[in-house]
């Protein structure tokens, strides 16, 4: 053990958990049995071009559809249209794309299929706003939201009641055609509603739900939306609802699949791993600040766990927008962390988000090394100034330490492993 590289390790664990969750592994296995109709394959999400070459692949039917994914994130396929639009922030080219997957599940019949593929990034990129609703008018919303500090959950009830196409409205157009929706959870505690804000599945939030979140971060909307809102104009569609009635919702994965897969990472090398929950939420630099009292207790006190060891967690932290940085929740809670640690010699840590995309930065994430103050200090960085400017990601990006994965294909969201060592231990890394 005393040759273990801690770097080496945590970047392994990272990789792993990105493995677990890729399309080609995880969709076939889920495939329904061929129709005795169509099959039209519908879906959007920053894996939903991978997720429709997975098919392709292992399909022995005709198919064709369309699905729209983030650019940078599409590859070939040789039946199903791939349409790359913007995200966090939606664009022209998704509402386009938005209007063309609506069309592709018109018209069928019951003897007819609709697969959806659909997976985290699916809200910005399917951005049909309802009528009396303008492009412009979601992307001005979209943007006070993503500095607000609110949770996909809260972000997610308001995308689901100013849409023609989420909150179950997809599934409702696909009627009276079977619906399999395949999807790769991102969201904490795998609620479907939430996961690309829930197209094909029943939405129990209601328009009072939505205003009670604009109302709470202060979000600014167009005086017909109050209004549409407040008269439930702009209901989605509700549980029982028999236009849904055909209608399945399988996750293929997910975040706590992907964390068991970086824990074997690490207990293959003797280091037990512990996964403290796939759904943690809140914001990062609190939840970093709490991650770092955790390690120092197990460092000064061995409990709740002993040295060596290693913490796993997934979910989906937020950042509340104060500075003018390049953002990143997980880079955030990663700087803030160490901040809280101080230069404890023996806790490495790295945190990224699984689709290769901390924030708005083609950044994955950033690791931790015992040394990092120190190295910071000697190159004149004020790591404290960069986390008041939440601008974390040129901090690790000045000292080299930036994770870089390049798009990944699939989205489990965010993963966070921070590595307390014991006595003897390796430094390395």
């Amino acid at each position: 053990m005393a040759t273990l590289d801690p770097g080496r390790l945590l970047r392994d664990a990272f990789a792993a958990a990105i493995d677990a969750a890729r399309p080609e592994r995880c969709v076939p296995p889920a495939l329904p049995a061929l129709p005795a109709g169509r099959t039209v394959v519908v879906g959007a999400g920053k894996a939903a071009a991978a997720m429709a070459r997975a098919v392709e692949s292992s399909w022995d039917g005709d198919i064709a559809g369309t699905v729209v994914t983030a650019r940078g994130h599409a590859v070939p396929c040789e039946c199903i249209e791939v349409i790359e639009s913007a995200h966090p922030v939606p664009a022209e080219v998704g509402l386009r794309a938005s209007e063309r997957v609506l069309a592709r599940v018109q018209g069928l019949t019951r003897d007819d299929l609709v697969l959806c593929l659909i997976s985290g990034g699916g809200s910005a990129l399917l951005p049909l706003p309802a009528a009396g609703l303008t492009l412009g008018d979601k992307q001005a919303i979209t943007r006070q939201l993503l500095r607000s500090g609110a949770t996909i959950h809260e972000m997610n009830t308001v995308r689901r009641h100013l849409s023609r196409i989420k909150g179950g409205r997809l599934g409702v157009a696909a009627h009276p055609a079977r619906l399999v929706t395949l999807a790769i959870s991102d969201v904490p505690g795998d609620v479907p509603v939430d996961v690309a804000s829930g197209p094909t599945v029943a939405d129990p939030t209601t328009c009072a739900d939505a205003l009670a979140v604009l109302a709470r971060y202060g979000v600014a909307v167009p005086d017909a939306a109050t209004a549409a809102l407040v008269s439930g104009a702009w209901e989605s569609i509700k549980p029982g609802d028999a236009r849904l009635a055909r209608a399945e919702f399988h996750i293929v994965a997910a975040p706590q699949a992907s964390l068991e897969a970086a824990a074997r990472v690490a207990e293959a090398q003797g280091i037990p791993a512990v996964i403290l929950s796939d759904r943690l939420e809140g914001e990062a630099r609190d939840v970093g600040r709490e991650m770092a009292a955790l390690a120092r207790r197990i460092l000064d006190e061995g409990r709740p766990y002993r040295a060596p060891c290693l913490l796993l967690s997934g979910g989906e932290t937020t950042v509340t927008v104060r500075g003018n940085g390049c953002g990143g929740r997980n880079v955030e809670f990663l700087l803030a962390f160490g901040l809280a640690l101080g230069p404890a010699a023996s806790v490495h840590a790295l945190a990224g988000d699984t689709d290769g995309v901390d924030g708005m930065e083609p950044i994955a994430g950033a690791i931790w090394h015992p040394g990092t103050l120190a190295r910071a200090s000697a190159l004149g960085l004020a790591p404290q100034g960069y986390l008041d400017a939440n601008d974390a990601h040129s901090f690790f990006r000045a000292l080299g330490d930036s994770v870089v994965t390049g798009p990944t294909l699939t989205n489990v969201n965010d993963f966070r492993a921070v590595l307390v060592m014991g006595e003897g231990i390796g430094d390395g890394g």
